[in-house]
């Protein structure tokens, strides 16, 4: 069984796990709850900067760059650009990082060791990344969103929730510590 990165690096997923033998995706009930929950979590991380780079520049969109990897727990992830994936590995690998291996503490963690000033030294490169080729990857099928979409009157579509019901009380992580404030 191997292992495949889905949109960002970082995260691993089993092969066999996540798609069927035709190469298509699984469906989450099919899946592990590790695997599932990291998958229904990807679409939401899309679209957020480099946690590094929020750090750095705020709301500065240009100035952001966009993640390319993710570490750590669904929900108290760390998003991390090329350029700063190198801090989060000297962190986590030289800088006690790795005592946050497994924990919703690490994204925080992170976060304070970098807002402090902390960085990578300038010799430090990382671990080096294996990239396999694409074409060796399951290409599955993904349905198109626009054929989902139904033009409904604005009073019946207040009426239609199709997310699945989340109990607060069940989450270990607050809603709304995505990301620091102005104040932090």
């Amino acid at each position: 069984m191997s292992k495949v990165s889905i949109g960002f690096r970082g995260w691993r997923f089993d092969e066999d796990e996540v798609f069927d033998k035709d190469g298509d995706y699984r469906s989450f009930e099919e899946m592990g709850d590790d695997a599932s929950a990291r998958l229904r979590r990807l679409p939401t991380l899309m679209d957020r900067p480099c946690d590094a780079c929020y750090l750095v520049h705020g709301e500065d969109y240009e100035a952001r760059n966009t993640p390319a990897a993710v570490y750590g727990e669904p929900r108290a992830e760390v998003l991390l650009c090329d350029a700063h994936e190198v801090d989060f590995y000297y962190w986590f690998l030289e800088d006690g990082g790795e005592q946050y291996r497994g924990t919703e503490e690490l994204q925080e963690a992170f976060r304070e060791w970098f807002a402090d000033g902390e960085r990578a030294p300038e010799w430090y490169d990382g671990p080096e990344h294996v990239a396999t080729d694409p074409a060796e990857t399951p290409d599955p099928d993904v349905p198109d969103p626009e054929i989902q979409n139904v033009e409904l009157p604005e009073d019946e579509q207040a009426g239609i929730d199709l997310r699945p019901e989340i109990d607060a009380d069940d989450l270990d992580v607050e809603l709304d510590a995505e990301y620091p404030t102005a104040d932090e």
